[in-house]
């Protein structure tokens, strides 16, 4: 177990699963590549978010990581993420990690308050349009992806259709961050592990 400060509501220290359980959990209930590979995305610009604000880096990566495990099994927004969150409480993950996945989603009940909330949901959408960038161009290479490219993909509403694009803007806005920033800083993260992702590029593929 590893131990995580600052982030539930009380700022005490808590314990979580390693990375190995949450990985274990994740392949136990998500079979699908896209998907893994998509909350890998995640937890890879939560990483790199935690380490730019100096938080744990491995609590925030954990929450990303799992932050999809259900939707498989509960893919629409009436059950994900909260249908899944008594497997969760049963594999020992504490509250700041159940209210941290319960809030990425758009409920009132569950407003976002603590950078790690507000950081998942800016991150969530997004990672998710910038691989959907990259893998329309010829490269594939997610290194390629601009916040001008981004930006006009954004336009064209056949586009990766799933996603919300008022969703990625209110994320960057959560974060108080300048959406063109809040691009280039996910994009240069997931740039870092795209032979991890899926999204290295063609020629690095060979």
């Amino acid at each position: 177990m590893t131990t995580a400060t600052g982030e539930n509501e009380n700022r005490m220290t808590t314990a979580y699963p390693s990375r190995d359980a949450a990985w274990a959990l994740l392949i136990e209930h998500v079979q699908g590549e896209s998907l893994r590979k998509h909350c890998l995305a995640v937890e890879t610009a939560m990483r790199a978010y935690a380490h730019e604000l100096g938080e744990d880096e491995d609590a925030w990566g954990l929450v990303g990581l799992i932050h999809d495990f259900d939707f498989e099994m509960h893919p629409t927004l009436d059950l994900h993420p909260h249908a899944g969150i008594p497997i969760l409480a049963e594999r020992g993950y504490p509250e700041w990690v159940l209210r941290a996945i319960r809030s990425h989603a758009d409920d009132p009940k569950v407003p976002r308050q603590t950078p790690l909330e507000k950081t998942l949901y800016a991150v969530d959408e997004l990672t998710g349009f910038i691989s959907a960038v990259a893998l329309v161009r010829p490269s594939r290479a997610v290194v390629e992806v601009t916040p001008e490219s981004v930006k006009k993909k954004m336009k064209d509403k056949r586009f990766a259709a799933g996603i919300h694009r008022d969703a990625l803007t209110r994320g960057a806005e959560e974060l108080r961050i300048d959406f063109d920033d809040h691009v280039r800083f996910v994009v240069a993260a997931m740039a870092a592990n795209a032979a991890v992702l899926g999204l290295a590029g063609v020629e690095a593929g060979r």
